[in-house]
């Protein structure tokens, strides 16, 4: 079963400026809770046990969000408010299932993976990218139904327009398994139009081996002089790795540029 989660939080978020110039992108708020609370409750409901941030030290404040234990005392001994107590037990909830590990210099998804590699223990685990939201159904949840079922690596999927094929990692399709899932032949990083192999982007969720780390060692720093986790994946499918694209259920929210952040409270508020 997949017990273990990581979530890269390094990036700086500029496509939130000038929001992200004194606040981290993860605890901006999303209709009156910080985003990254909608990741950790997908995570749990899910059945994830751990979960690893990947920060940097510009971020600590997300830390420090999950270690306010002082303040929250100081205040709940004051005022005795439900909302504030009710609070308080979801930060401890999270705060019990969540490590840290630093990534300092921006070199990319797979180099935030990789500083994750002392903490996985299990053989396949899960990452979510803060940025996607997925609402309505839980996307991780269904992903490890469609491991178990399967037993590979398993990435989430959606048709995106094709001039917007550059925003995203793109894949071609092996063969169909069923309705929702496709055993993949490859996967490219931001394609260009006339270059991309499809339509097909993988979504910020996936479920990973661990013998992915080796394959990211291996890898030298591409386009913008980053690791890019598609790189790695790609090596893994060469070595006959099964990866299997799953179209999920769900409605997508892109809260990572300034108008899908916005369009992501308006959204969830109608929940």
């Amino acid at each position: 079963m997949i017990k273990q989660a990581i979530i890269p939080l390094a990036g700086l978020g500029t496509r939130l400026l000038p929001l992200t110039s004194v606040f981290a992108k993860e605890l901006l708020p999303i209709n009156g809770r910080p985003g990254i609370e909608y990741i950790l409750d997908e995570c749990i409901e899910a059945g994830i046990k751990e979960i690893v941030f990947i920060i940097s030290t510009k971020k600590l404040m997300i830390k420090k969000y999950f270690y306010s234990d002082r303040f929250y005392k100081s205040i709940i001994k004051k005022k005795k408010d439900p909302r504030l107590i009710n609070e308080y037990k979801k930060i401890l909830k999270y705060k019990s299932k969540i490590k840290f590990v630093f990534q300092n210099i921006p070199k990319g998804t797979g180099d935030a993976v990789l500083k994750t590699q002392k903490y996985i223990k299990n053989k396949y685990f899960l990452m979510l990218l803060p940025d996607d939201l997925i609402i309505k159904k839980n996307c991780s949840k269904s992903m490890i139904k469609v491991h178990k079922k399967y037993q590979a690596s398993v990435m989430a999927s959606m048709k995106v327009k094709k001039n917007n094929v550059s925003r995203w990692g793109i894949y071609k399709i092996n063969k169909k398994l069923d309705k929702r899932n496709y055993v993949i032949d490859g996967v490219v990083e931001k394609p260009s139009v006339k270059k991309a192999p499809s339509n097909n982007a993988v979504i910020g969720r996936y479920i990973l081996p661990r013998t992915i780390f080796k394959k990211i060692k291996s890898l030298k720093p591409a386009k913008g002089k980053e690791i890019h986790i598609t790189d790695a994946i790609q090596l893994l499918i060469n070595d006959k790795e099964k990866f299997i694209a799953h179209n999920f259920k769900g409605k997508y929210l892109d809260c990572g540029t300034m108008r899908g952040y916005i369009n992501s409270s308006k959204e969830i508020g109608k929940i």
